[in-house]
């Protein structure tokens, strides 16, 4: 893997993620180059407990589906999973429609094989509008956030 994710496969991750589930382990970090990835279990499950590079939320200036007619920057789902507004069900969500956020701030949770993904703001700006549900499944790409 020469520091970079693209080297490191799929298959590979999903080992990594199993085995340490499955381990008595209660953490593990791994760094190499500008690839990064902290697990982390919380109560029996595996948790992302830092976002590495490989997965940041994907981004485009023209938004597509549902938000076609909305101006404004796009933040769209790096992975498939289910959406999460907040960090716990009697929490209160990350952020809101009209809230100020910067670049960096976590917007929300995609959880996919048992991963709390967390979902960062790539722009300073307005939530404008939240496009998917709270605990519904999201696809890869799909537009999440619309921030202006």
């Amino acid at each position: 893997m020469k520091g970079s994710v693209d080297n490191m496969k799929f298959e590979q991750l999903v080992e990594l993620i199993q085995t340490v589930s499955s381990s008595n382990l209660g953490e593990f970090k791994y760094e190499e180059g500008d690839f990064k990835i902290s697990l982390k279990k919380e109560k029996g499950e595996v948790r992302l407990a830092e976002q590495s590079e490989s997965v940041p939320a994907r981004a485009s200036e023209q938004p597509q589906d549902s938000s076609e007619k909305k101006s404004g920057n796009v933040i769209k789902s790096p992975l498939v999973g289910t959406f999460y507004a907040s960090p716990a069900e009697d929490a209160d969500p990350f952020v809101q429609v009209g809230e100020q956020v910067q670049k960096g701030k976590i917007l929300a949770i995609v959880e996919a094989m048992k991963l709390m993904n967390e979902i960062e703001s790539e722009f300073d700006g307005t939530i404008e509008e939240i496009l998917v549900e709270n605990g519904a499944p999201v696809e890869y790409g799909q537009p999440l956030f619309i921030v202006r």
